[in-house]
């Protein structure tokens, strides 16, 4: 498994912006070994277990709580992706620990590795609040121009968007002038607040 090295560490922090978009936790997988890693976030969420983070799982393991009227059709374009590599993108059911329905992102790709062997990395993000109607719906440039709008909620709400965008990618400068940004964004918002 040592395709599957990295930083699923129990305890690793996840920041608020990213909790607040939604994000739940990332996945890795070694197809050839047919095994696949999940943080300690993903690991709660879908397999129903975050000590399972960081270790090696069976498909059925790892996607556990998988809604029964998705699993075969997820399992289907899972095997198709894993063959033909590329990216990946499904949103389905799981069923909470207290057996609510929940919807999920999972995005990711996968990749042959320098030598040759299939890999894959992605995320998973709570989209419940899409599918219930309590989201914010995207805002429009009519929407933007609205004096009623705050201009700096708006930057910052395009700002989330934008870090999870970059999360997919392996961009550590993008990243980090992302946060920068979001930190400026949110000292800007405080001292708005405070005066």
């Amino acid at each position: 498994m040592d395709g599957l090295a990295g930083d699923d560490r129990p305890g690793r922090s996840v920041s608020p912006a990213l909790k607040a978009a939604g994000f739940i936790g990332t996945w890795r997988t070694d197809v050839s070994a047919g095994r696949s890693v999940l943080d300690e976030g993903a690991a709660a969420f879908m397999a129903g277990d975050a000590r399972l983070a960081g270790r090696p799982l069976t498909l059925d393991d790892a996607l556990s709580r998988l809604h029964p009227d998705d699993r075969d059709w997820v399992f289907e374009r899972i095997a198709r992706v894993r063959h033909t590599g590329g990216s990946f993108s499904a949103e389905f059911r799981i069923r909470d620990h207290n057996g609510e329905v929940r919807w999920v992102l999972n995005r990711g790709r996968i990749f042959p590795d320098a030598t040759g062997a299939m890999q894959g990395q992605g995320a998973y993000i709570d989209t419940t609040d899409i599918h219930q109607g309590t989201a914010s719906p995207a805002l429009s440039a009519l929407e933007l121009a609205a004096p009623s709008l705050d201009p700096l909620d708006i930057a910052i709400d395009h700002c989330i968007a934008a870090r999870n965008a970059i999360e997919q990618g392996d961009k550590p400068f993008l990243r980090l002038m992302i946060d920068m940004l979001l930190l400026e964004l949110g000292r800007a918002l405080a001292r708005r607040r405070g005066a």
